[in-house]
């Protein structure tokens, strides 16, 4: 069954949503007893990461409405079909790349960032996939020559 496209108006409010989960998490921060942290915490460089998450997320906001609707159709299909702990993963690793400048090109737009991280979840997906088969025993796989009743040794790996 086909999933039913992401809409412009939810895609936005996912972002509103997220820019809105940052700053509350910057008021919960705040809100802290400065002797909970550790020596090494940084207030200013997490403050200024949080800003600038937010400020990138304003700019997908603002260039949301230029995504093609293909596009939209993909993220329908990763929100519904993938796991949401994979494609948090995806999306807080490229988020930190931009924010840290390790990687912006091509991603000033929501068609940019949105589309890298298509992909993203693609290339983790089929990464799963080749994981999940790893189980598969090459050689001996009913571990019959481990049985005592045989004995014999199993054939070496190629």
């Amino acid at each position: 069954m086909p999933t039913k496209p992401l809409t412009l108006p939810e895609l936005k409010e996912y972002l509103d949503r997220l820019s809105a989960a940052i700053e509350l998490d910057q008021i919960y921060v705040d809100s802290l007893p400065r002797q909970l942290f550790s020596k090494q915490y940084d207030d200013g460089l997490w403050r200024d990461w949080r800003h600038a998450t937010r400020a990138f997320i304003t700019k997908l906001h603002m260039t949301a409405d230029a995504m093609p609707p293909m596009m939209l159709q993909q993220l329908a299909v990763i929100a519904t079909a993938d796991n949401p702990a994979l494609v948090e993963q995806a999306m807080l690793e490229i988020l930190a790349e931009i924010v840290s400048g390790c990687s912006a090109a091509g991603v000033e737009t929501a068609e940019g960032f949105f589309g890298w991280l298509i992909k993203d979840v693609e290339r983790r997906r089929n990464a799963a996939r080749t994981t999940r088969l790893e189980w598969l025993v090459k050689t001996d796989p009913l571990r019959i020559a481990q049985d005592p009743e045989c004995g014999y040794p199993p054939p070496r790996m190629r």
